[in-house]
């Protein structure tokens, strides 16, 4: 079986993993610091309300008060060896780590108050088990129960698969009669987290550039590119559900190619553990039937800056 396909196929199995794991309770009003995937999966549960600041790693080293010590954070890194995350170890007294390499750099570290291992299992493309584990792990440490979504997600596993097939398909037939200038993946809330990781896997898989924004910022603008362009628009039962629909009304009528991602069977907080599931499929059948054989060739999975 392809590598990169076994990967996606564990998802339902390791999800259960952390589900069935010991919980550990998170931190509030502290800083959650992540690159990629470790980013965009608190930021979801900043767009629920949860009290937690959501920042890249990255810029809170080069641009956050060098002055002044956090007392408490979160590190978060799928690897435990990104360079960004690692840097940040010493900008903060203590932190707890969430990992799915529970002997890294990361979780060993003097100031490591806990580690929250996310049980994903190895991987070596791209964020697939790591993303929903780390959400399920974070759920959990937040006081939700999310269950019923992770059940949906073995259950729904093969839906999503030819979910996942069809929008493939669908985006290469459109490439192939159209002179596509952008690509967009848009969510609102939690699922804009949802967004910008699965442009990311889908840009790391095809060598193509998506680009992952909130609905209401592509509103904001970008809209204005509608014509010959492709927009897959995440749907969920919340507050912008309306405004998504009226949007994708919109940029039809204006020459955009829509498509739409919706787990209609759970709410909106929970769905971000379904909706990311079609895309991974998605970005895998589009780079097989593009013959694309690497997922990292500029660079490694994980990146270790200088």
């Amino acid at each position: 079986m392809n590598p990169i396909l076994n990967e996606i196929l564990e998802i339902p199995v390791r999800a259960n993993d952390v589900l069935n794991s010991s919980t550990l309770s998170l931190p509030l009003r502290v800083p959650y610091l992540g690159m990629g995937s470790s980013y965009f999966a608190p930021l979801a549960f900043k767009y629920m309300g949860v009290p937690i600041q959501p920042e890249l790693a990255s810029e809170y080293v080069y641009y956050g008060d060098k002055g002044h010590k956090a007392p408490m954070a979160v590190l978060l890194s799928q690897s435990g060896r990104s360079s960004e995350v690692l840097w940040c170890r010493e900008l903060v007294d203590q932190y707890v780590a969430v990992s799915n390499y529970t002997d890294s750099d990361l979780c060993t570290a003097s100031n490591v108050a806990h580690v929250l291992p996310i049980r994903a299992g190895k991987e070596h493309y791209s964020s697939s088990k790591t993303y929903v584990n780390t959400l399920v792990a974070l759920f959990k440490g937040f006081g939700f129960a999310p269950e019923k979504a992770v059940t949906l997600i073995a259950d729904n596993f093969e839906q999503y698969r030819e979910q996942g097939h069809k929008l493939a398909e669908q985006v290469l037939a459109v490439r192939s009669q159209f002179p596509i200038h952008g690509m967009y993946v848009t969510g609102s809330g939690p699922n804009i987290g949802t967004a910008y990781e699965a442009a990311l896997i889908l840009s790391e898989s095809t060598k193509l550039n998506f680009h992952g924004l909130p609905m209401a910022q592509y509103d904001h603008g970008p809209k204005e590119t509608a014509q010959n362009s492709i927009v897959i628009q995440i749907m969920a039962k919340g507050p912008a559900y309306e405004r998504t629909q009226l949007l994708s009304d919109m940029i039809s009528k204006a020459g955009a190619h829509v498509f739409a991602v919706e787990a209609p069977e759970v709410n909106e907080h929970f769905s971000i553990l379904n909706n990311i599931i079609p895309f991974n499929f998605m970005a895998y059948y589009m780079a097989e039937k593009m013959n694309i054989g690497e997922t990292f060739v500029v660079g490694g999975k994980v990146t270790e800056a200088d």
